[in-house]
């Protein structure tokens, strides 16, 4: 991989981590970057180990990729962390999931305020245990005047629900005489989403292979860069956030229009 800097041509694969970062921020940064952390099973089933092992190794990837991305200037990092789907699998791993949240806050929150992290979710919360509400609810209050990185935990997240809820919230304003029926377009939708006050996401990542959406954010992706890699969660590492940052980097955001090509 080259990139071009004051006019000569660079292999990157030859420059360390620190100086590939250095480079990377002489170019936009994406602003949002959202994850679909998959593969703790995976990753777990290799080792001969039980799946929740891999779900505590991916909390671990968890807090190394919160830090690299706040160091790379990334202002928010969603990580969907548990859809509503996820019900489905057996008891004893959701029982195991709903602990992971309690047990990364408690201990990475000191940091969280020393890197001025700011920690949010989109979900519904109302159906997770009140051990995992307290957690979330006391990371996000005592967290809630910091000002850099916002790390967005999709937990018990569905996007079709979302959209769902969003417009019967619209068409109860109508009927209220709050909205009309032509106030109600794609910026009043989008107004209306768990992310309104968040930008929508200009990079996703998916980890194992996998390229489907999973009912994730279905709307905000709509023209969101997608990067996809083999790499179980578990795994995933700072280059490797740092080589999709770069492949985002390469790419021309043209949203629908033309940019940087003439018309014939």
């Amino acid at each position: 991989m080259f990139k071009k800097l004051l006019g000569k041509q660079i292999n990157i694969d030859t420059l360390s981590l620190e100086e590939r970062v250095a480079i990377a921020k002489n170019e936009p940064i994406p602003a949002h970057v959202a994850i679909i952390m998959d593969g703790n099973g995976r990753w777990a089933k290799k080792r001969a180990m039980p799946r929740v092992a891999g779900h505590h190794e991916g909390m671990k990837t968890v807090r190394k990729v919160t830090r690299f991305a706040s160091d790379l200037g990334i202002k928010v990092l969603t990580v969907y962390a548990f859809s509503t789907e996820n019900w489905k699998r057996p008891k004893p791993e959701v029982d195991f999931l709903m602990r992971l949240p309690v047990e990364f806050l408690g201990s990475f929150l000191p940091e969280m305020m020393e890197r001025n992290v700011r920690v949010e979710m989109i979900g519904d919360p109302s159906l997770l245990p009140a051990h995992t509400q307290k957690a979330l609810f006391e990371a996000m209050e005592e967290t809630k005047h910091n000002t850099g990185l916002i790390l967005n935990f999709a937990l018990n997240y569905g996007s079709r629900s979302e959209m769902v809820n969003a417009m019967k919230t619209m068409l109860q304003k109508v009927q209220d005489g709050q909205l009309t029926m032509q106030d109600i377009t794609e910026e009043c939708l989008t107004s209306h989403l768990m992310t309104a006050h968040l930008p929508e996401p200009d990079l996703l990542i998916r980890t194992s292979g996998e390229v489907r959406l999973s009912n994730f954010m279905l709307w905000q992706l709509a023209y969101t860069e997608f990067w996809f890699t083999d790499t179980l969660w578990p795994d995933f590492s700072e280059e490797n956030l740092l080589k999709a940052v770069e492949n985002y980097q390469k790419r021309n955001r043209r949203y629908g229009g033309l940019k940087g090509e003439e018309s014939t």
